[in-house]
């Protein structure tokens, strides 16, 4: 046996750096098996009112597929709407007084007259001396600028026109926004797991009326020993695989005596950034694939995270 003490120590250090570099790798190109995993929903939304009032319709029921946007209920809203209603006719009014420039134009013509006076009787007083008396004059003089005080006046009630125009589009944009808010609909798309209020109850803002779960994606969480920790796994795909006792004759494959447990294919999301100190786990999360909505939360089974390699083949592929 060769002594320890004769190899040079930078041996056993890059045999040792070695050794660590070809485990990592090895962990890359290895599957990984959680034993024992979770299904969990990704996402739930408790849908709230917003605004207070008289539940008078209530679409949504228990076990129901909803889309986003999607009607569920809705709160009185006729008082509502005939505040719309009259808002949009003072907006018309609004801007037809906006568009209507009469004034300003009868004022320009009456400006014009008042001119065309004055230009005359000035002129006939310099070619005939005391034709037009001084306080005719001033009487002329004090027409035209009447007028042009007129024009500033109508230019200033259209400016005001305008300010008042832009009052009633702020208006009649809240009175629709109330009208909305009336409406209670759906904020994902998902299944209607609670109805909490039923119609002809009163709500009030931030009560709950309906519970949506989204179940297209699902997350399957469990724990890994810290030993299998290794820096790429978010991002990996995975396979989960359900318990027996989760899977029903209507989830099994033909051809299996056993009853096959339907697989769900999935990718790693989320990888905790803390190792457990009293078990030494780490927690992660996989988003799994559920359109066809054959998984439900709180299933349990067993999850197997692909090789880094397949990953990149599966990459390649697509």
């Amino acid at each position: 046996m060769i002594a320890l003490k004769s190899i040079p120590f930078a041996i056993i250090v890059l045999t040792l750096g070695l050794f660590s570099e070809e485990r990592s790798f090895a962990a890359e190109r290895s599957s990984i098996v959680v034993p024992s995993v979770l299904v969990r929903l990704v996402e739930q939304v408790e849908i709230p009112a917003r605004e207070p009032g008289l539940l008078t319709q209530m679409a949504a029921v228990e076990g129901q597929m909803v889309r986003e946007g999607q009607l569920l209920a809705q709160i009185d809203d006729q008082e509502a709407r005939l505040i719309q209603r009259r808002m949009q006719l003072e907006l018309e009014l609004g801007r037809q007084k906006n568009e209507n420039d009469v004034a300003i134009r009868m004022a320009s013509k009456s400006l014009e007259v008042a001119r065309a006076e004055l230009k005359r009787a000035e002129d006939s007083a310099k070619q005939f001396p005391k034709s037009v008396s001084e306080s005719e004059l001033d009487f002329l003089r004090l027409s035209v600028e009447r007028g042009e005080l007129e024009i500033e006046q109508a230019r200033h009630e259209l400016d005001l026109a305008t300010a008042a125009l832009q009052l009633k589009e702020n208006d009649i944009a809240q009175a629709r926004g109330r009208v909305e808010r009336l409406r209670i609909t759906a904020p994902i798309d998902g299944v209607v797991a609670q109805v909490v209020r039923r119609r002809g109850e009163w709500v009030e803002p931030g009560m709950m009326v309906i519970r949506v779960l989204r179940l297209d994606r699902l997350r399957a969480e469990g724990f890994l020993r810290a030993d299998q920790f290794t820096d790429d796994l978010n991002g990996r795909s995975v396979t989960l695989v359900l318990d027996k006792g989760n899977t029903d004759k209507g989830n099994t494959d033909k051809g299996n005596t056993e009853g096959a447990r339907r697989r769900f294919k999935g990718h790693i999301v989320f990888v905790s950034p803390e190792i457990d100190p009293v078990n030494g786990q780490v927690r992660i999360w996989a988003e799994i694939d559920n359109r066809q909505l054959h998984l439900r939360p709180g299933m349990r089974g067993t999850m197997t995270i692909e090789p880094r390699a397949a990953l990149k083949k599966d990459v390649a592929t697509d």
